[in-house]
Formats: structure tokens, sequence, C-alpha cells
């Protein structure tokens, strides 16, 4: 049998609110058995305890809003038992690999900043391990991870640290993709192009995997289906914006002049080597009825205009009884109406109970206006950005809650606030069976 072993996950200090809902996804994803030992929380880390650490490596490498993994020997509130841990550190004290191989200590500190000489300092407490073996800044053998957290308040910061870990590094996480796919470089972008950062995010939660085919009804310049590419799905979408899929609008760049001629969705793939996971995009309108009743998707992610910076709108006219002159069919665009917000969601909702496949994905974004909610329901947003805390809630079945199916249930949802009363809500549903 093998023994659990306890592994603090490091995480970036951005979207706190999203941690939980990534983390969850994707261990439910690749059925990784675990337990909080420190639930994720505005801290910038956790503790979990699991037996199946090739399992815990697979989530990891996926995690866009972590920075690195390490197994946990020491967690302390108070100063002088840490040091009195490290004196008596069995996972050294039992192993003469450890006693004996090339070593480095990293050592950090969150919500404080350390010099150099304090540094050095913080690794003479850890003098009590009885480390043989040669220092080595590169390629060693073993990584030891030390770090101090004094809290979040830069403006408070107490003498001792509030906790003190120590333990092996494991690996550093996939963030540098985030570079990779920056928009700075993409091929094909608009106005609303999803960052890489969210847009990986959304893929994550979404679950995607390889071969799933996964669809956005909004697609626009395809952020998104770029990063569930990269996971290895299959990807299409559609968008009622026929000159931005066609690359017939001003280019959105500062300083260029003109779109060139491959600047598409399905350039944005080739740029990421990623042309065989593209399967088509479609310009047409997505309230309307496009695909069989049978056709399935494995996940649907999407960022649905709010009629801020992109224009909500369906195909439709005001005129009673609209005719086309025939000489101006082969290039009539359709007449368009307002497409009233709680519509676009109300159409997407049941589109994803008629095209998800049984416990498949949706994902979405919508806006949040504080104005508009009391300071009950601002409360109930802010606690559910991190559901597991709640386990036993009855998500579905809570009439204050805005999206509701009654073949869909909510997973998850997540704040991302814009301004003081401006928020946007990262909603996450799946298909029930």
């Amino acid at each position: 049998m093998v023994v659990p072993k306890r592994y603090v996950i490091r995480f970036a200090n951005e979207l706190n609110n999203f941690r939980s809902m990534e983390f969850n996804a994707l261990a439910s994803l690749y059925k990784l058995n675990f337990k909080f030992i420190e639930p994720i929380s505005e801290k910038p880390f956790m503790i979990i305890e699991t037996s199946d650490e090739d399992t815990l490596r697979k989530v990891f490498n996926r995690i866009i809003l972590a920075t690195s993994l390490f197994e946990c020997w020491i967690s302390s509130n108070d100063l002088n038992q840490f040091i009195n841990e490290i004196n008596n550190c069995l996972q050294i004290k039992n192993d003469e690999y450890y006693q004996n191989c090339s070593f480095r200590i990293q050592v950090e500190a969150f919500g404080r900043k350390i010099s150099q000489s304090q540094k050095i300092e913080r690794i003479e407490r850890l003098s009590g391990l009885s480390l043989k073996g040669p220092i080595r800044m590169t390629n060693p053998d073993v990584t030891f991870y030390y770090m101090e957290y004094y809290g979040l308040n830069p403006n408070i910061q107490p003498e001792l640290p509030y906790q003190i870990l120590f333990g092996k590094w494991i690996a550093n996480s996939n963030r540098k993709l985030l570079s990779t796919f920056s928009l700075k470089n993409r091929k094909f972008i608009a106005n609303t192009s999803m960052d890489a950062t969210l847009a990986f995010l959304m893929a994550n939660i979404a679950r995607v995997n390889v071969d799933d085919i996964v669809y956005d009804p909004f697609v626009g310049s395809g952020s998104l289906l770029v990063s569930a590419a990269y996971y290895g799905a299959y990807v299409c979408g559609t968008d009622i914006d026929y000159p931005l899929l066609h690359g017939m609008i001003k280019p959105t760049r500062v300083g260029a002049k003109k779109r060139e001629d491959d600047e598409s969705v399905q350039g944005n793939l080739k740029q990421y080597g990623l042309e065989s996971r593209y399967l088509n995009v479609i310009a047409g309108d997505s309230s309307l009825q496009l695909f069989r009743n049978n056709i399935e998707f494995d996940a649907i992610i999407t960022d649905p205009p709010y009629g801020i910076r992109e224009s909500r709108e369906r195909i439709g006219s005001k005129k009673s009884d609209p005719t086309i002159p025939i000489e101006y069919l082969d290039r009539h665009l359709p007449a368009k109406l307002q497409y009233k917000l709680d519509d676009i969601y109300h159409d997407l909702l049941n589109f994803s109970a008629q095209h998800l496949k049984p416990n498949g994905i949706v994902t979405f974004w919508a806006p949040y206006f504080k104005r508009f909610y009391n300071n009950e329901t601002t409360k109930q947003f802010q606690t559910l950005s991190q559901i597991d805390s709640l386990p036993k809630y009855d998500h579905h079945n809570d009439p204050s809650l805005r999206f509701q199916h009654q073949r869909l249930r909510l997973l998850s949802f997540g704040e991302q606030k814009l301004t003081k009363n401006c928020s946007r809500i990262l909603v996450t549903m799946q298909k029930i069976l």
C-alpha cells in the first residue's frame, strides 16, 4: 500500500477566485483521489494529501494559475516548533539519498521582501537537517523549498511569519505557454479577443481532453478554440459577424493599415501548429437552429457579447414582409436586430442542453452589475466563487441564481472584478444524464 504524502501547490497571485474552479475540474478530469489538508483560500498556496503523485503531476501540468509543486514535509505556525521539526525531519534522517545528494535550497517569502542576507539566515536555520552532499546551484539532485507566509495585507506585516513551509521541490508549472500564446504575437485578433490566461483557464474548467469536440457559438477571433486545440480537442464555432470572420474589418492592432489574407481562426491554429484540430467556423446566427438535433459536443466554451464593446445582434428585420431584390442576393448580408441579453443566455442554455453529450460541460462569461443586486446576492456570488467550501449547498435548486435549466446543473462560478460596480461571472454547468 502506498503511503499518502502531502503536497503544496503554490499559486500565482492572480485570478484568485478561479483557483478552486480550475483545480477541482482538473482533479475530476484525471480522477485524482485526494483530500484537502489546507483548502484553497486567499493564501497563495494549498496543501493536499494523496498517494497518487503521477496523477497529481498530470493535474499540475495543466493548472494555469499555479507556479510550483513541492512535497510538504513540514508546515508550522510557530518558528521554534518549525526548527524542532527540522532537527527531527524523518524524510531526511531515514533516507541516505537525501543526506548525500547534491542540493540547493530555494527560499521565498510571501507578503514581505527579504534580502539576500536574510535568505542566507533562513538557510542557516536548516542546519539541523545534517545535509552532507555538495551544494550545487545548477542542476542539483534535489531542490529543497522553504517558504514563509506573512499574510495578505502589505501594510500589516508581523514580525514572525504566520506559517512556514518546507519540503522537496517537484516541478514548475507550464505557465511559459502563456507567453507563447500571447495576443501580442497572435496572427488574428479582434477587439474582445480573450487573453491567453483566461482562454486556457476556461479550457481547463471545461475539462477539455484529447479528441473532444469543442464548440464556441460566439467564436469571434477564436481565442477560446486555440486553447482547446492545444489540449488536443477538435474545434469549431459560429459567429454572426461575417466581415470579422472574413477579414473585412479594420485591423485591431495599432499601426496596422490592413488585414492580411490569412487572418482568420484557421490562421491562428496554423500559427501554433494546431491546424489539424480545426473543423470549421461558420458565419451564422447562434440563436437559430444551425445543427441537426443529434449533433453533440463534449464541451461548449464561449464569451457572449454583452453589448458594451461588442454589439448584441441576431438576424431579423423590423419589416413585416422583408424582400430582397434578385440583383442583391449574391452579396446580401441579412438584416439584424438587437439580441436581448437574457435571450442570449436562455438560448445558450437550451442549445447546451440539446447538443452537449451526457456529462458535457458548458462554461461561459456573463456580466454582473452590482448596483442591480442587493448585498445578500453580492455576498452569495463572492462565496460561491469557491463552491467546494459549501459541499452541502443545493446550487441547482436555488431560485436566486440567474442561470438555471432542468437538464443542466451548476458546477461552479467565479467573479472577475472589472470596476467597482461591474464584474463578470464565469459560469460552468454540466448536462444531467
